[in-house]
């Protein structure tokens, strides 16, 4: 995280190096278009930045939750949703770890406090109380990021964003219908929330960066996986094949580490 490449083509402002000041569900930056830095994959802006910290967050407490779920689900609806979220968010964390060093992004190892929040919520409740809150406040926040992965992927210059949110976009998707067919979700009140989120102290919506020297958290794909991370070597190019793979050396290096952590996070 935050490795320039030697020799490589990647010119950065020092914009780019400040973590993101607010990375909730509602807008992160006034000035989101803004160019932060210049890389051999098109400029990167604000919200292009600030989308990849979303997609990282997102996994940090919906992995976890999905490993809840597949513990407490009721019905065969919840437990299928729970793998979903296992499935596609280590899927989703392979690509985000994957770019983040590449365009210098840095990259939390906890989520939000009000993401935590969600997690602690459902950790204390059993049976059909879990079910219900489970899915509705997933179809929630699988509903309040939808529009803003499409503006990105409508909007950004840059490739390896771009190949993001296409990764990003399938999975939320499969992540809204998988939460709808479990029949519990309360389209009237679940809209109203996603439309009219709290208004949140900036320090709830935000997760806090990482310590300093602490391994970065991995999200392991399950057994069965059958999402498949993006093929970043493949549209970086040969100039990144070399610094790409010592940045997924790395990652594979604090796998054990990373699991462990996550377990915490989610236990």
């Amino acid at each position: 995280m935050g490795t320039l490449f030697v020799g490589g083509a990647l010119t950065l402002t020092l914009g780019a190096l400040a973590y993101p000041s607010m990375l909730g569900l509602d807008t992160v930056s006034t000035s989101t278009d803004r160019v932060i830095a210049n890389t051999q994959w098109g400029p990167l802006t604000e919200g292009d930045r600030d989308f990849v910290v979303k997609v990282r967050a997102a996994g940090l407490w919906e992995y976890p939750l999905g490993q809840i779920g597949l513990q407490k689900g009721t019905s065969k609806a919840v437990l299928t949703a729970s793998e979903h979220l296992v499935d596609g968010h280590a899927a989703l964390d392979t690509t985000v770890r994957k770019i983040a060093p590449m365009l210098n992004v840095t990259l939390p190892n906890v989520a939000s406090p009000q993401q935590e929040g969600f997690v602690t919520q459902l950790k204390g409740e059993t049976g059909a109380q879990f079910d219900t809150d489970f899915a509705n406040i997933l179809r929630m926040t699988h509903g309040s990021i939808f529009n803003t992965i499409a503006k990105i992927r409508s909007t950004t210059k840059n490739s390896l964003v771009r190949a993001l949110a296409d990764q990003a976009n399938n999975t939320v998707l499969d992540h809204i219908t998988v939460m709808e067919k479990t029949g519990l979700v309360d389209f009237d009140s679940t809209i109203f929330q996603q439309t009219t989120p709290p208004k949140l102290p900036k320090t709830d919506l935000t997760p806090p960066p990482p310590a300093a020297g602490a391994p970065m958290v991995v999200l392991t794909p399950p057994p069965n996986a059958t999402s498949t991370p993006v093929d970043i070597d493949g549209i970086a190019g040969g100039a990144a094949n070399g610094n790409g793979g010592a940045a997924n050396n790395n990652g594979g290096a604090v796998n054990g580490n990373g699991a462990a952590a996550n377990a915490g996070t989610g236990g």
